[in-house]
């Protein structure tokens, strides 16, 4: 079977699965890749209970559904119903797409390429990190700044959560350097990353999970200023990312990493890259004006 195989209808189906979906924005960015490149495709929300999520991935064989995204909290207990896992997937531990490679069902994770991408070109070879969470994102954050070449890796990669305990078990598995959370701002980090709920809409909005009037200044490497970087997509600026930007660092929305996995997603079903036309939709969606 092919990535373009199509359902009786004609039309490819795709979507996400996550219990709840709340307020997704895949369908808006995929449903608008298809519309502009022209491809017969629809793509939907599935609502699915962990209890049923086998159930859920039989109907993917059985329906024909051409790929599939997976969020909170299906990522992890997806890996054993598939037919192959992809290494990077396995290094995570969770797996974010359902693709279709032949007549195999795989898994793989493209968070580690989402949250990447808007770092290329950042010299993060010698620089101090800190990382704020400790759940499925910031493994995959963990995963990709972990990835290069050892003379390409950051110095030190600190690691903190409010409980003091949920990071340790990720920081023995990646080499990370623990912290206390009281001790989150003694460090001087090149990139500060929340990727803690806290700023989220409808959650958290008014919280932040660093406070930048309290850090030691982030050294510059090169011509690079100091980062901060916020996987949280909406708002699209959150309290971290004002504060980060009044302290003269640089930053990074969510909305990045969030095209950056889905963009990601739409090459392996489609073999091609998102269009202008979807990151548009989606900044219009999240109030911000087009480019």
């Amino acid at each position: 079977m092919s990535a373009a195989a199509s359902t009786a209808t004609g039309t490819a189906l795709y979507g996400v699965t996550g219990w709840p979906l709340g307020q997704s924005l895949s369908p808006l960015l995929h449903n608008t890749g298809f519309a502009a490149l022209g491809i017969n495709a629809l793509y939907m929300k599935w609502e699915v209970p962990p209890h049923k999520l086998p159930a859920f991935v039989e109907s993917v064989r059985l329906l024909n559904i051409r790929g599939c995204s997976v969020t909170i909290p299906h990522k992890v207990e997806l890996l054993p119903l598939l037919d192959e896992v992809s290494p990077l997937a396995m290094r995570v531990g969770a797996a974010n797409t359902i693709y279709w490679q032949g007549d195999r069902l795989c898994g793989e994770n493209t968070d580690v390429a989402g949250f990447m991408a808007p770092l290329a070109g950042v010299p993060l070879a010698g620089a101090d990190i800190l990382l704020l969470g400790a759940g499925g994102a910031a493994r995959a954050v963990a995963a990709g700044l972990v990835s290069p070449a050892p003379q390409d890796r950051p110095a030190h990669i600190y690691v903190a959560t409010p409980s003091d305990k949920s990071h340790l078990p990720l920081a023995e598995e990646f080499g990370l350097t623990p912290l206390l959370w009281q001790n989150r701002h003694e460090p001087a980090p090149l990139l500060v990353i929340n990727t803690t709920p806290l700023g989220m809409r409808g959650k958290a909005e008014d919280d932040t999970s660093y406070d930048f009037s309290l850090a030691a200044q982030g050294a510059a490497s090169g011509n690079t200023a100091p980062l901060a970087y916020d996987i949280v997509y909406n708002p699209l600026e959150t309290r971290f990312l004002r504060e980060a930007r009044a302290a003269g660092r640089r930053c990074i929305s969510g909305l990045e990493m969030f095209f950056g996995q889905g963009d990601a997603q739409f090459r392996l079903w489609t073999g091609q890259g998102l269009p202008p036309e979807s990151r548009r939709a989606l900044e219009t969606a999240l109030g911000q004006q087009p480019r």
